[in-house]
């Protein structure tokens, strides 16, 4: 919980009180402030985007490879989605970038009319360990479909994000794993920074793709600072911040965040990537953070584990197996208004798509409509007792 004066810090700074919205609007994508939560500092905005806007803060579903695990268009329309994540280095690998350039970009590829984000590719490459190198040039890898030689570039990178056409594109990285020593945390947000600036340069269509710098540093304060010194001082339509949520304590999360969103501008959005727990998700928001995006309610539901508003629940387990109630008796998605614990888990112990379909649209829903609440919270100037109830119920 925050103590008083960590509630003091998080209270809004005087340019905060308002939007700017005719600087913004020079950028394809930009943010409207609309309120700020008296309580505890949390921004209730609208991200403007080429394919629509969407509320913030907002949960970003992941469709890795232009598709979100098990789910339509139509049934993320459903749950209120206005923006998803797609992978630069899985749709560069396959089916490639210049098919979808080819077939009019990733919202007609797909059939998605809304906003999309696409990440840089480099939190993927960076994950392949042994099978990549990195340089100043970038990183070479292997495939992991075929073994195939490949390097990655900045330069490279933009060109695949470019091809396919996403709102939001992220700037190439370096992913800094923890636990990491302070000074290859230095030489890597040093290298992260030389590489925004080259693909600033790159970007050939910067009146229609906004590109997002992100703020790297480990988990080191200082390191912090001087990573958002540099990043913001390109003149950028969002910022994101990176390296969090890669296994490190909550606390020490929390403790790089506050230390480096008051950092970022104001006017602009602001990404926290790679966190989808309720958790984590509400303690971003309540410090001023605006969009999020995982991989967990696809990948959990996959496996037979469900979000509820007491928790979590691992539905496969056999003391459901006559359990005909609903996975969540006040969750009004369409999962839970036609389906019982007792089938799903029928339907995942026999290996069935629908099965893995009903249990990951449940925990979209759940986060998405968390969200709305967050967002409903922070217009009310009462997020900090809507996370208090929130964490007492569900167990946290």
């Amino acid at each position: 919980m925050l103590s008083d004066s960590q509630d003091k810090h998080l209270k809004p700074c005087p340019d905060q009180q308002a939007s700017q919205p005719e600087t913004a609007r020079r950028f394809p994508v930009w943010y409207e402030l609309r309120h700020v939560c008296a309580q505890t500092g949390a921004r209730l905005g609208t991200v403007h985007t080429p394919h629509g806007s969407f509320e913030t803060p907002a949960f970003m579903p992941v469709g890795t490879q232009a598709t979100v695990k098990g789910m339509s268009p139509e049934e993320l329309k459903s749950l209120g989605a206005g923006i998803i994540l797609s992978n630069t280095y899985h749709l560069w690998m396959r089916p490639g970038s210049d098919i979808v350039r080819e077939a009019g970009g990733l919202h007609r590829f797909m059939n998605w009319d809304r906003a999309i984000l696409t990440d840089s590719g480099g939190f993927q490459v960076f994950s392949l360990s042994d099978l990549r190198h990195i340089t100043e040039e970038g990183v070479n890898f292997k495939s992991h479909i075929d073994g195939s030689r490949h390097t990655l570039t900045p330069e490279k990178s933009i060109e695949v994000q470019n091809d396919l056409g996403a709102d939001i594109i992220m700037a190439f990285d370096e992913c800094t794993p923890f636990p990491a020593e302070e000074a290859y945390a230095k030489r890597s947000l040093e290298r992260t920074t030389r590489w925004l600036e080259r693909c600033v340069k790159a970007n050939r269509y910067p009146d229609k793709q906004a590109l997002f710098g992100i703020v790297q540093g480990s988990m080191f304060r200082h390191l912090r600072r001087q990573s958002a010194a540099a990043i913001t001082a390109f003149d950028l339509p969002g910022y994101a911040i990176g390296g969090l949520s890669v296994g490190e304590p909550k606390e020490l999360m929390l403790d790089m965040l506050e230390s480096t969103v008051p950092l970022l501008p104001a006017s602009k959005p602001r990404y926290l990537m790679g966190v989808g727990t309720p958790d984590y998700l509400i303690e971003a928001a309540l410090r001023g953070l605006d969009m999020f995006d995982c991989v967990l309610p696809t990948r959990i539901g996959r496996n037979g584990t469900v979000l509820t508003s007491k928790g979590r629940m691992i539905v496969r387990d056999a003391k459901y197996a006559r359990d005909f109630a609903p996975i969540d008796q006040t969750c009004t998605c369409y999962v839970c208004q036609h389906y019982s614990r007792a089938y799903i888990r029928h339907l995942i112990k026999a290996n069935e798509l629908f099965g893995m379909r009903l249990a990951s649209w449940h925990n979209l829903h759940f986060l998405l409509n968390l969200m709305e609440k967050v967002r409903q919270a922070i217009a009310q100037d009462r997020l900090r007792d809507f996370r208090d109830t929130f964490f007492e119920a569900y167990g946290y």
